[in-house]
């Protein structure tokens, strides 16, 4: 039973603490200890110590002295980062597309997944930037929920956390809102209608369109 409590508050401290890092309330570079993370989280520093190994291990911080410090891709392995993206969200939305010409989707996931581009498209014009970042990232993990491959999402939340880290400080109305909307829409129309490859080369595309523009003075975020 202890096992089994002291495995749930390490989840609960991985994933809080996950959350500082990615709306930059822990930024690239600031420093975090273990005491001072008990006592953010209001839990002993047993999970804690535990969290903190599971985010280095995600590539979200690394060892410094007691503590840990959060990490920052730099420019080549963003770029990289965006090159292995756009082959996991290509094959995701294949699978996605495949697997609704194979009548295995629900029509109210499809409906799911147009609200959320919806959503996406309004806060992005509007300039609601955290909240555009947030809905994008839901966008695309609804599409790698739909494709049915767990592994693929586990590999996209990891590359999404350290892309979301290295970006978020640099901000800013993505120069094309209506492109990127637009982009989005056609996915959902190839998911829509039954389109492996046609979804494929629009999601490997949209991300890969995404990488020129995201570098660490400069972000648009899709």
């Amino acid at each position: 039973m202890y096992a089994i409590l002291w495995g749930m508050q390490t989840d609960v401290a991985c994933s809080r603490l996950r959350e500082l890092i990615l709306d930059g309330s822990y930024p690239p570079g600031a420093r975090l200890t273990e005491t001072e993370a008990a006592a953010t989280l209001e839990m002993s520093r047993t999970p804690v110590r535990e969290a903190l190994r599971m985010l280095a291990a995600d590539g979200l911080v690394r060892p410094a002295g007691r503590g840990v410090v959060v990490v920052a891709l730099e420019a080549g392995d963003l770029d990289e980062a965006y090159q292995v993206r756009a082959a996991l969200e290509a094959l995701t939305a294949e699978l996605a597309a495949a697997r609704q010409r194979e009548g295995r989707i629900a029509p109210a996931d499809l409906r799911a997944l147009r609200e959320v581009a919806t959503l996406t498209a309004t806060a992005t014009a509007e300039g609601r930037l955290a909240d555009a970042v947030r809905l994008n990232r839901r966008f695309h993990r609804t599409i790698a929920e739909l494709a049915g491959n767990t592994m693929a999402l586990r590999a996209l939340e990891r590359i999404w956390d350290q892309i979301q880290v290295s970006t978020l400080h640099s901000l800013v109305p993505p120069s094309r809102p209506a492109h990127v909307s637009d982009q989005h829409e056609r996915l959902v129309a190839a998911i829509t209608g039954g389109r492996p490859e046609e979804a494929a080369a629009i999601a490997r595309d949209h991300v890969l369109d995404t990488r020129i523009t995201a570098r660490p003075d400069k972000e648009e975020h899709t």
